[in-house]
């Protein structure tokens, strides 16, 4: 088939007139059934990608092939998943480019996995560390689904990461931290990582934020790490009516990122500690 046309094996994404989306795989002979008719996914195959499908009733829908985002958003979870614009966060901030050789833990439902994979191409390598066993088939489908085939440059590792230097045979450019205390495995990132290589850590609460950048200044072979998270508002817009939406998608996460320093260490900063920073006073 022609590039930009819908084909067996691929996931497809309709979305009807009041804008809600309904996805499935295109497999030869299978029906696809609505309230208001039927879809023949023979009949899919081969259109063009954006095409408007009519039902047997005459319901119409706009199919795509879905986004990264629509993807994970819909996919099945074991773990909660990292939201998309915590994702693509990871991606830019972390600087995640074709070739490189990157670690990540925990694998979860597979939602970064996939993000990861995505920017590394298939020139890159990731290792993906899970220590519940429960959550690696969901993984493993869903990343095996998004790509159409297990990528081949992909490993997951039923494990703890702190086995991270016995499994690994060379050391990686970022590593991704997704864990419930990541402030444990600081030192093992460091022994992996290359010098100028990237930590990416994610969180979900305040505690856990200060504990993990309070351990990657004290270990003392990271720089000043820089945390942040953010906040995505949609905005309405019909002619004139250009307003925020009733709702948005607010906190999810924080981000901690740092760079490995080479064999000189940190140079020293400056810093007046806030009135109470380190005080255990009730």
């Amino acid at each position: 088939m022609k590039s930009g046309e819908f084909e067996f094996g691929d996931r497809i994404q309709l979305q009807d007139e009041k804008g809600r989306m309904i996805s499935f795989t295109l497999a030869p002979g299978e029906v696809f059934h609505t309230h208001k008719g039927f879809l023949k996914h023979d009949e899919i195959a081969g259109r063009e990608d954006g095409a408007i499908l009519v039902t047997s009733s005459g319901m119409k829908f706009q199919a795509f092939k879905p986004l990264l985002s629509d993807y994970v958003l819909g996919m099945k979870r074991g773990a909660t998943i990292i939201y998309p614009k915590d994702l693509a966060l990871i991606i830019g901030f972390g600087d995640i480019r074709p070739g490189m050789k990157v670690v990540e833990a925990g694998a979860g439902s597979g939602a970064l996995s996939i993000a990861l994979l995505n920017a590394i191409t298939d020139s890159g390598t990731l290792t993906s560390f899970e220590l519940r066993e429960d959550f690696l088939p969901v993984a493993e489908k869903n990343v095996t689904d998004f790509f159409g085939r297990k990528p081949s440059n992909w490993k997951i590792v039923a494990g703890n990461f702190s086995e991270a230097r016995d499994r690994l045979t060379e050391r990686v450019d970022r590593v991704v931290l997704d864990m419930l205390a990541p402030w444990e495995q600081i030192e093992i990132a460091s022994h992996i990582l290359n010098p100028g290589g990237v930590l990416i850590v994610y969180v979900a609460t305040t505690t856990q934020l200060s504990r993990t950048a309070e351990r990657i200044k004290e270990i003392g072979t990271f720089s000043e790490p820089m945390s942040f998270e953010t906040l995505l508002r949609p905005w309405h817009h019909e002619g004139l009516a250009v307003r925020p939406e009733h709702s948005m998608n607010a906190h999810t996460g924080f981000l901690t990122i740092a760079r490995r320093v080479g064999r000189d260490g940190v140079l020293p900063r400056r810093r007046r500690p806030a009135k109470g920073a380190y005080s255990t006073d009730l």
